[in-house]
This record gives C-alpha cells, structure tokens and sequence, in this order.
C-alpha cells in the first residue's frame, strides 16, 4: 500500500513538472509584432491580424505611415527616413526584440530600420514586400518586375509637381485585393489614398553587419498582381532569405485570407 501511495506522488509530481514547463514554453514563445503596412493602405489593413496575434497572447503594434491613415502629413515633406523613424519610434516602446513584419512598400521600410537598430529586431519578416540591396530604390526593384500588373500603361499615375503617385481607379480592387469579397474591396477602395512619391525614388544604404544580422522571412503571395511571384523568387534569392513560406492569395492577404496569415506569423515565431 505505502509503494502504491509512493508511486501515485511520484507520478503526481511528474504531472506538475511538466505542467510547469509546458507553461514556460508557452509564455517563451509569446512574441512583439510590429507591423507596417504597405503603398496606399493604412492601419486598418492589419486589424483582423492583430486581433488573431493578441488572441494569441502576443503584443503587437501597428504603425501608421506618414501620409497615411488619418495623417495628413504634406506629401513633399514624407520621406523614406521620415518612415523609418516612425518604425523606430514605435520599436523603442517594445521592452525586448521584436517581429518586424513588412507589406510591399514596407519591406524597404523593414530594411532600413533593421540597419539603424538590428539589435532590436529578432527577425524581418516580408509579405509580399520589396526586399532591396544596397543602393537600389523600390522603382528600380519594380521595374524589374516583368509580370507586374501595376506597371501595365496607365495603371501607374506619377505627379511629380505635388509628389504623388497614384493608381488608375477601376484598378485598385484588380490590382490589391482581386481575391478578396466584394465588401473588402470595397473597404480596400473606400480607404484609398494617393501615395507620397519621395520614398519610392529614395535608395536604401544596407549593410552586412547590420542588415546582414538579422534573420530574413518572406511570405510569397503566388497570385499577386503587384509584387509578382517572379519578382519575389528574384529578391528571395538575391537577399538570400532561408525561411520560405507561401499563401495563395493576391497582395493583401491580410484582408482575404487573415486567419491563415495569422497562423505563419505565429509559426514563424515558433520556428
């Protein structure tokens, strides 16, 4: 009777050491996103996202681009540094590293900030997003994009007096978010706004020390009609990214397919 009870407290206390550490690697694995959107979108693109991370036990903070949202910066004053800071602004409120995740236009926003401060970043992550070497500019990168439907004549609208750059109308929904339901094209067409031309032209300066540093993912759209999959291939190789994950969705799975994206966030985390 007394090695039954023995044995029954043995077990026991082998129940409450895994218990233990099975919460331990729980809390281990709980995460700070920091996401920024892309070109011609703002915060709300994000929402359902940060609503499934923080579901998750993680903390997360979007930022909201200069020009973007409800700011109302002037045009000819946003610049690519201007963006970065933002980032930076936002990273600086996070106690730890953090995940900092980029759509489009801000995977040019990610690198730079991940050469002003890699220390704080434990990896970049890019949906879909333009991932330049040094010197090179989002325009040069697009316009090597020979599948791209934005760079398609007259789809692309370039105002270089009040430094704007705009897309045709009857093409954003085409262009975004062509998988998405008629209500978030809707969404995505109800919140557009013309784009600050100045960080487009701008080039990146990178580094292998830092920039280098830190650890790459990148989440390949395969029917996108921006950022098309032979570019993305292109930059994947270049910027010798090893974590490949892949959605089948257009350029704004965050809106068509949220949950799924939700869940390669949260395993990227993990892995």
């Amino acid at each position: 009777m007394k090695k039954f009870k023995l044995i029954q407290m043995a077990i026991v206390a082998c129940i409450f050491i895994l218990s233990s550490c099975s919460n331990d690697d729980a809390q281990s694995k709980k995460s700070n996103y920091v996401l920024v959107h892309g070109a011609w979108q703002a915060p709300y693109v994000w929402q359902k996202v940060k609503e499934n991370l923080e579901k998750d036990g993680n903390q997360v903070i979007v930022v909201e681009l200069p020009g973007h949202g409800n700011d109302h910066t002037s045009p000819s004053t946003i610049t690519l540094d201007l963006y970065k800071e933002k980032v930076i602004d936002a990273i600086s409120k996070v106690n730890g590293k953090v995940i900092l995740v980029g759509h489009s236009l801000g995977g040019i926003i990610i690198s730079s900030v991940a050469e002003a401060v890699p220390a704080k970043i434990e990896k970049l992550v890019y949906i879909a997003a333009y991932l330049p070497a040094s010197g090179q500019t989002l325009d040069e990168l697009a316009h090597t994009d020979r599948d791209s439907q934005l760079g398609i004549e007259g789809n692309l609208i370039v105002d270089k007096v009040n430094y704007l750059i705009d897309v045709k109308q009857d093409q954003i929904a085409n262009l975004f978010i062509q998988d998405g339901s008629l209500e978030i094209q809707n969404l995505v067409v109800k919140n557009y706004r013309t784009e600050p031309l100045i960080p487009f032209v701008t080039p990146v300066t990178v580094t292998a020390a830092n920039f280098g540093s830190v650890k790459k993912v990148y989440i390949k759209t395969l029917q996108d009609h921006v950022v098309s999959p032979y570019l993305q291939d292109k930059m994947i190789t270049a910027g010798e990214v090893k974590s490949v994950y892949k959605i089948n969705t257009g350029h704004s799975p965050f809106l068509s397919q949220p949950d799924t994206l939700s869940s390669l966030l949260i395993e990227i985390s993990n892995n």
